[in-house]
C-alpha cells in the first residue's frame, strides 16, 4: 500500500491581483519529495529522449524531514528524483534495481494535486534485482533515496514511456520543441535544473512553448537563490547548507475559489491561470509574486513564525526576490484610495488608541517592521537570525502563539545588538507578553541609535 503522509499545516495564495497575501488553511497531507533527474550510462538514452530501457541513477540524500528539522523550517521540501518517465494507468513497469552502495530507491507514481481527485502520488518500496510494479492512476515516475551520498541505479525495463522533458544545461530548445511535437499521447511535461522541477500538463506546457526555456529555469534558479541567500544559507557550517534536492513546482487540477496558488509539504501548487507568470520569463521576472511567495513558504522558521504571522514572515522572502531581480518593492506600491504606500499608512498609526499589530495594519502593513529591521541593522539582518535560529533551533508547537511572538522580538533584539522593546510593543504593538520584555530587558542591550519605525525605503 502506498505510504500516508503526517499532517500539518499548510499556506494558500489569494487569488488578488497583485496582493499576494494568503489565507491560512487546515491541516494538510505531505510527502517528502527531492534531486534532479540522473543521467543515463553509456549505451542507454537519458529519460525524455528516447524509448526504454532507461536508466537513472541516485544519489542519496537526507530525508525531506530531517532537513525540515535541521533548517527550523515549518514545511518540509522536496526529495523527489525527476526520472523524466510516466507510466499509463495500470501499465506492468518493469525494472531492475541495481544498489551500488547497498541502498534501494523508493519509487513513486502521480501527481502532487491537493485539491484533486487524486491529492498525491503513490509510494513503492523497491527491493534489488527485479521488480514489477503496477499502478491504477499511472503519471510521471519519480525516486527517492535516503541517506548520505549513497548511490543505487535504476533500469527501466518496460511499461513507462519518455515524457517531454527540459534539463537545464543538457536539453537545446530545439530538442524540447521536437520531444513536444513527437511525444503527443504522454500528458504530462517536465522542466528539471540543480534546484527545480517544474511539472506541467502538456495542455499547460503547450499554452507558452514559445518561451526561451533555458532563460525561464535560470531565473526560477535565480528566484531560489534568493531565498537561500536571505535564509544565510552559506554553507559556512553543515547547518547552514541549503536543502538537498530540488523545489518542486507543479501545475495542479484546481484550487478554492478565490485561490491563486498554494504551498504545503513538498511542493508548490499552481492552477492554470497562474502558468502566464509562472512558465513566461517576462510574467517570473515581473509579476512573480505569487511565485516567490509560495516558495517562501518552504522557507519559513517555525520559531518566531506563530498563525498571526503566517502570511507575513513569508514575505521576506518575496521582497528578497524582488531586490535581486531588480523590481521596484511591493511596499512602494500606492493605495490609489490613500495615495499612501504601506510604511506611510502604516506609521500614521502609530500611537493610535487600541493599536494592536494583528488587528491595527493591512497585509503590507504588517511587513514593513520586518523590512525596518534590515533597514536599520543591515541587509544581512535577516540571514543572521536564520542562522542563529538554525544554531539554537529552539522548539515551540502550532499552539504556543506568545513563545514564537516572543522569539521574533528577542532574537531579532539579539541579532540587532539592540533593546527593540519600544518598536515591537510602543510602536508597532506587537502582542509581547510580560515574559518576553523580560527576556528583552535580561539582555542588556542599548536602545537603538535611530528609531527603526521610522525607516522606509
Amino acid at each position: 500500500m502506498p505510504n500516508r503522509p503526517a499532517v500539518d499545516r499548510r499556506s494558500v495564495l489569494a487569488g488578488l491581483a497583485g496582493a499576494g497575501t494568503a489565507a491560512l488553511l487546515g491541516a494538510a497531507p505531505a510527502h517528502a519529495a527531492a534531486p534532479r533527474a540522473a543521467t543515463s550510462p553509456a549505451g542507454t538514452s537519458p529519460a525524455g529522449s528516447a524509448d526504454l530501457p532507461v536508466t537513472v541513477t541516485v544519489t542519496a540524500v537526507p530525508s525531506a524531514e530531517s532537513e525540515r528539522l535541521r533548517l527550523a523550517q515549518a514545511l518540509r521540501g522536496s526529495e523527489f528524483t525527476a526520472t523524466g518517465l510516466y507510466v499509463p494507468p495500470g501499465a506492468e513497469l518493469t525494472l531492475n534495481v541495481l544498489p551500488y552502495d547497498d541502498a534501494v530507491p523508493t519509487l513513486w507514481v502521480g501527481l502532487w494535486d491537493y485539491y484533486g481527485t487524486l491529492t498525491e502520488p503513490r509510494s513503492y518500496p523497491l527491493k534489488p534485482g527485479a521488480n514489477t510494479v503496477a499502478d491504477p492512476h499511472g503519471g510521471p515516475v519519480y525516486l527517492t533515496l535516503t541517506g548520505a551520498g549513497q548511490r543505487a541505479a535504476v533500469m527501466f525495463r518496460s511499461g513507462a514511456v519518455p515524457m517531454a522533458t527540459f534539463d537545464l544545461g543538457r536539453t537545446t530548445e530545439a530538442e524540447y520543441q521536437a520531444r513536444l511535437d513527437t511525444l503527443t499521447d504522454v500528458p504530462y511535461v517536465e522542466l528539471t535544473a540543480p534546484h527545480t522541477i517544474l511539472t506541467l500538463t502538456r495542455e499547460g506546457a503547450l499554452l507558452h512553448r514559445d518561451q526561451d526555456h533555458d532563460a525561464l529555469l535560470r531565473l526560477l534558479e535565480t528566484v531560489i537563490d534568493s531565498h537561500a541567500a536571505i535564509s544565510g544559507l552559506d554553507g559556512s557550517a553543515p547547518v547552514h547548507r541549503r536543502k538537498a534536492g530540488p523545489y518542486h513546482f507543479t501545475e495542479v487540477s484546481r484550487v478554492p475559489s478565490g485561490v491563486g496558488a498554494y504551498a504545503t509539504h513538498g511542493y508548490n501548487g499552481f492552477p492554470r491561470a497562474y502558468l502566464d507568470r509562472l512558465t513566461t520569463v517576462e510574467g517570473l521576472r515581473t509579476r512573480g509574486w505569487g511565485l516567490y511567495h509560495e516558495l517562501g513558504h518552504l522557507h519559513q522558521q517555525m520559531a518566531y513564525k506563530p498563525s498571526g504571522l503566517t502570511e507575513v514572515t513569508v514575505n521576506i522572502y518575496s521582497l528578497a526576490a524582488q531586490r535581486t531581480l531588480g523590481q521596484p518593492s511591493n511596499l512602494l506600491t500606492v493605495n490609489p484610495a490613500t495615495g499612501l504606500n504601506p510604511f506611510q499608512s502604516a506609521q500614521a498609526k502609530f500611537g493610535s488608541a487600541g493599536l494592536a499589530y494583528e488587528r491595527s495594519f493591512s497585509a503590507y502593513e504588517k511587513l514593513v517592521p520586518l523590512r525596518q529591521l534590515e533597514l536599520a541593522f543591515g541587509e544581512d539582518f535577516w540571514p543572521r537570525m536564520h542562522r542563529l535560529v538554525r544554531e539554537e533551533n529552539p522548539q515551540s508547537d502550532w499552539t504556543e502563539t506568545a513563545k514564537r511572538y516572543r522569539a521574533l522580538s528577542t532574537y531579532s533584539s539579539r541579532v540587532a545588538g539592540r533593546d527593540l522593546t519600544a518598536f515591537f510593543l510602543d510602536r508597532w504593538a506587537f502582542p509581547i507578553d510580560a515574559a518576553g520584555r523580560a527576556e528583552i530587558a535580561a539582555l542588556n542591550l542599548p536602545a537603538p541609535a535611530v528609531d527603526p519605525s521610522s525607516l522606509t525605503d
